[in-house]
């Protein structure tokens, strides 16, 4: 492995382990940079493969000096691979990248740009989820102080981050090592406590997150629940270390209760588990809300999640299994009530609803209480009061390329009306949400439009954010032309959108 005389801004650490042609994309997005080749490098930590990919990297290095390759006998997990990979860094800040994922052209420019202009100690770049979730609300806006008390940082603990190198140095922030679960939330919660100033560039998608279809990488492996669960307390314990009981602390053990406990014990999820492992996720899960989570934790959940969370803390398998079964069939009913395309700009109307099989899915209201009305007994029904969460309830309009996955939040206006629910029987009723959605070609992904894009409507409402793809795609022969139809319009649609928008202006 050999260094040049100057350092680069940044340097891209890649931990790869018999990624065989995963690898390509990944090296094809590097290449790509509009950042100079001289002002990064790209360090790949070979982890013992077996298969072609320790020469292909070779090969890379020898045909581009800012390529740079170390082997090392297989560890079998990301830690120590990137770890070393920090240790042999020269550049002024480090990214982590996995071998099958892939950057924006322009990702490293920016980020590093971003970080130089705030003087940051990491910086977050906007991710496209190809197969998998990325962070949402996060994104919906460009932050140059983010911390965890002032925003949703926590929902962002994958590695995929810049760092600079010195800050990592300096608290010697490194990833546990060994077999083992989490080891990004350990490393990264402990970074953003630390961190002096941490940025989210939103406005350009530097980093796009797939989830192989083979599951090839090694943590797709099928997780243990109690060593799983043994290093989420570990995690917890960062929290703790550095927080008061109360709120802030309850607001961030939520994202774990959330996303690694709630999020894996229902609907499909839980229906596609095998159940001897799934009994097993839920038993330890219910040891952590038991031992380790304050009541605010679970409170300020929506009432899905709490109804979820309070069935696992009792160990109330039989009736998680039984709410599952209900979940998987929720959706969202969307449709367009009209739509103008003028110029650039695009005009549309849209109005959806949750619905389970072919039922929308009630609220029932007594004594001036709106509840959720699940199909499962022994959930104390103060946990499915709705009544001061229902202004929460949003309907967004999203606009994503369809090839290169790149996401965007559409400015709405939005109201939501009850509906009764006859069918039901008394005292029931659902949301029914509007929305009219501005879309211009002109500003989009700052002009940057080639390709077709499609929509989508998504629900937040209760514990539940659905998509639900709309009926309207349009597609940009080059950046900056004008935008044509795809989906063929039918007679009226005008008219409609003009009468949809009155009543919507007009409440």
């Amino acid at each position: 492995m050999t260094a040049s005389t100057s350092a680069p801004k940044v340097s891209v650490v890649v931990p790869a382990y018999n990624s065989g042609p995963h690898l390509e994309k990944l090296v094809a997005s590097l290449l790509r940079q509009s950042l100079p080749p001289g002002e990064f490098e790209a360090v790949f930590v070979d982890d013992g493969s077996t298969d072609t990919t320790p020469a292909r990297l070779d090969e890379l290095a020898a045909a581009h000096p800012h390529i740079r390759v170390l082997h090392i006998d297989n560890s079998g997990w990301p830690s120590r691979p990137r770890n070393l990979g920090v240790a042999h860094a020269r550049g002024e800040y480090v990214f982590f990248a996995d071998d099958d994922d892939w950057f924006g052209d322009e990702a490293l420019e920016r980020l590093h740009a971003h970080a130089v202009e705030h003087d940051a100690d990491m910086v977050v770049g906007k991710m496209a989820g190809h197969g998998r979730s990325v962070p949402r609300e996060l994104f919906r806006r460009d932050r140059c102080d983010a911390t965890l008390a002032n925003s949703p940082l926590i929902d962002s603990l994958t590695a995929h981050k810049l760092f600079r190198r010195s800050f990592l140095d300096e608290h010697e922030i490194r990833f546990p090592e060994g077999p083992r679960r989490l080891e990004d939330h350990a490393m990264v919660t402990r970074a953003m406590f630390l961190s002096r100033r941490t940025c989210v560039l939103a406005d350009y998608v530097c980093y796009h997150h797939l989830r192989r279809a083979d599951a090839g990488n090694v943590t797709a492996r099928r997780l243990d629940p109690a060593g799983y669960y043994a290093n989420l307390r570990e995690a917890l314990d960062i929290v703790d270390a550095h927080t008061e009981p109360g709120p802030v602390r309850d607001r961030l053990h939520r994202r774990w209760l959330r996303n690694e406990m709630i999020n894996r014990l229902r609907g499909k999820r839980l229906l596609e588990a095998p159940p001897d492992w799934a009994a097993q996720v839920a038993l330890e899960c219910g040891k952590v809300i038991r031992e380790r989570f304050a009541p605010g934790v679970a409170a300020g959940l929506p009432p899905l999640q709490r109804a979820i969370a309070s069935l696992t803390a009792r160990d109330r398998l039989a009736e998680l299994r039984r709410l599952a079964e209900w979940e998987a069939g929720v959706r969202v009913r969307a449709r367009v009530d009209g739509h103008l395309l003028a110029g650039s700009a695009v005009t549309l109307a849209v109005t959806a609803h949750l619905e389970s099989g072919d039922q929308p899915v009630t609220l029932a209201v007594s004594d001036g209480r709106h509840r959720l009305a699940l199909p499962v007994d022994g959930v104390d029904p103060d946990l499915l009061d709705v009544t001061d969460r229902r202004s929460k309830a949003r309907l967004d309009v999203v606009v994503r390329r369809r090839d290169g996955g790149e996401e965007f939040f559409l400015p709405v206006d939005q109201r939501a009306e009850e509906e009764p629910v006859r069918s039901a029987g008394p005292g029931r009723v659902h949301l029914v949400h509007h929305a009219t959605a501005r879309l211009d070609f002109a500003t989009l992904n700052a002009g940057r439009t080639e390709g077709t894009w499609i929509l989508k409507a998504r629900l937040t409402e209760n514990g539940w954010t659905e998509d639900a793809r709309l009926p309207l795609s349009f597609h940009c022969a080059a950046d900056g032309a004008a935008p044509v139809l795809l989906t063929p319009a039918r007679p009226g649609l005008r008219a409609r959108l003009r009468r949809a928008v009155q009543r919507l202006l007009g409440r």
